[in-house]
């Protein structure tokens, strides 16, 4: 099939490839603007058009998809179908009805079950047990279209989002062959979505991985979970931000504050008192050094039994 191909991080790699290693024509990608990164600011281009470059495809990246300009060269260059990963950007009627055996996305939740744009986090901040790939027939609608395939899979308990990511990545590949391999045969289901079922989740932000400790002990560390490796969870020790990278849940841990300090392990953690129970932490980073076991860190760092993290 002739096919635009629509997605930005790394996660719609695994799309692009698997249309090319069905020997699908891919027409052009598309993808977001180049984008400042990092301290220096530097423009920085999506993981899609660099694939796409060292593959020979021709490349957009329109600020807005539903840009007249944009809309016509579409037509012009006449896909018979249009694959979503990804993409950052929700497609206007003019460009859904443009190619003839419609647009398709591919989704990383089980619909309707975390409709939105950051649905491999918040399954596992929400402390879900098994999410999976979804394929749908995209409407106009955040991830309202027809169900093609699904495909679920477990959630580990000690996963982090970084590494379902890798995995759901994997599987999108082949959910995304089954789906065209039907699409190209004409017996591509269309599965109408339960909206009572429907969740929704929002994009993440720094803001996301800030830590209340007014909240249970697994809910903290499912947190921590979900927030790597952006933007990672954090809380404030004498006004220096610790950003935690690992730690465990204690139910049984003794009385504090949430949020206190109640003991130190100089071979194992730093155990904080949670809303119930109590984590502790392994593994942390100081605002401005790096990461660092909690044995190391408490060999260099002046941290106190009692001490309240904000």
């Amino acid at each position: 099939m002739r096919i635009v191909f629509m997605g930005t991080p790394d996660f719609a790699v695994a799309s692009l490839e698997a249309i090319l290693e069905q020997g699908h024509e891919v027409l052009c990608v598309v993808t977001q603007p180049d984008r400042p990164k990092g301290r220096g600011g530097r423009l920085a281009s999506p993981p899609v058009k660099k694939v796409a470059i060292t593959r020979g495809i021709p490349v957009y990246q329109p600020v807005k998809v539903r840009e007249a300009a944009f809309v016509e060269k579409l037509k012009e260059i006449a896909p018979e179908l249009i694959v979503v990963t990804a993409f950052g950007q929700i497609l206007p009627k003019s460009v859904l009805d443009i190619p003839p055996k419609g647009c398709v996305n591919v989704h990383a939740s089980l619909l309707p079950k975390y409709r939105g744009a950051a649905p491999i986090q918040f399954a596992i901040i929400n402390g879900e047990t098994k999410t999976g790939i979804t394929t749908m027939y995209m409407d106009e609608g955040m991830d309202t279209g027809d169900i093609i395939l699904q495909k679920a899979i477990d959630i580990y308990p000690d996963e982090t989002a970084g590494e379902l990511h890798d995995r759901l990545a994997l599987l999108s590949k082949d959910v995304l062959k089954e789906t065209l391999r039907l699409i190209e045969e004409g017996k591509a289901p269309r599965i109408k979505q339960n909206d009572d079922e429907a969740t929704y989740c929002g994009k993440l932000t720094k803001e996301t991985g800030h830590i209340d400790w007014n909240r249970d002990a697994r809910h903290i560390y499912n947190l921590i979970r979900g927030v790597i490796p952006w933007p990672g969870a954090y809380t404030f020790y004498n006004g220096m931000m610790l950003k935690i990278w690992h730690a465990n849940v204690m139910d049984d841990c003794g009385d504090g504050v949430p949020g206190q300090i109640i003991d130190i392990d100089r071979d194992y953690g730093i155990i904080i008192k949670c809303k119930s129970g109590c984590i502790m932490v392994d593994a942390l980073q100081q605002q401005n050094k790096r990461r660092m076991s909690a044995k190391e860190y408490l060999m260099g760092h002046d941290i106190r039994i009692g001490a309240i993290l904000s």
